[in-house]
């Protein structure tokens, strides 16, 4: 049985350089976590991914190799984890916070899009993510949470409006920028 099997080992990390070519490799997973995409129309991306809470966002990489440290293509949604935490991050001028569930797979595929959305508000305003699993029921029922993934938007330790994204991914991004926008027209 075991001479089926095929061992894939992966290039030494010297071995391997970014491209925009749309020819070249267009995604590569290792053992270790270490994620490579790379895309012909943006700056490629390297995500470090060990399976932690502290996790590093995709960086997007400049043609020549440096780090591009201007304007993120994604950022990492800070997660909460205590209800003093999210007491804490209320007192920001305007959130938002994105609950969620691990076993929920439309937040799973909506987590990256949110990401994305997050850097075209960075810094003007911060996105934050709570995974009901992990805080307590009392903080789920003082959000109003009832389904999942739920965008909310706070400003002033009070929500202000609220998107229950069930739906496709790309009318739950828009419902969340027409959340932003409306809500945060002064401010944003």
């Amino acid at each position: 049985m075991s001479q089926h099997l095929k061992t894939f080992h992966p290039p030494p990390f010297s071995s391997i350089t970014p491209t925009t070519n749309s020819d070249a490799l267009s995604l590569c997973c290792f053992g270790f976590g270490y994620r490579f995409g790379f895309h012909s129309s943006v700056p490629p991306l390297i995500s470090v991914s060990c399976g932690c809470v502290n996790q590093t966002p995709p960086v997007p990489l400049c043609q020549q190799g440096s780090l591009q440290q201007d304007e993120p293509l994604s950022l990492y949604l800070q997660p909460i984890s205590s209800e003093a935490h999210f007491d804490r991050v209320l007192h920001d001028t305007v959130v938002v916070v994105v609950w969620m569930a691990n076993w929920c797979r439309k937040c799973i595929y909506l987590k990256p899009k949110l990401e994305k959305l997050a850097a075209d508000y960075y810094p003007r305003l911060q996105f934050y993510s709570v995974d009901v699993n992990t805080v307590s029921h009392k903080l789920v029922a003082r959000a109003g949470v009832t389904k999942m993934p739920t965008i909310q938007l706070w400003k002033d330790c009070k929500k202000q409006a609220e998107v229950i994204g069930g739906h496709k991914a790309y009318l739950v991004i828009n419902e969340v920028q027409e959340m932003i926008e409306n809500e945060c027209t002064t401010v944003v």
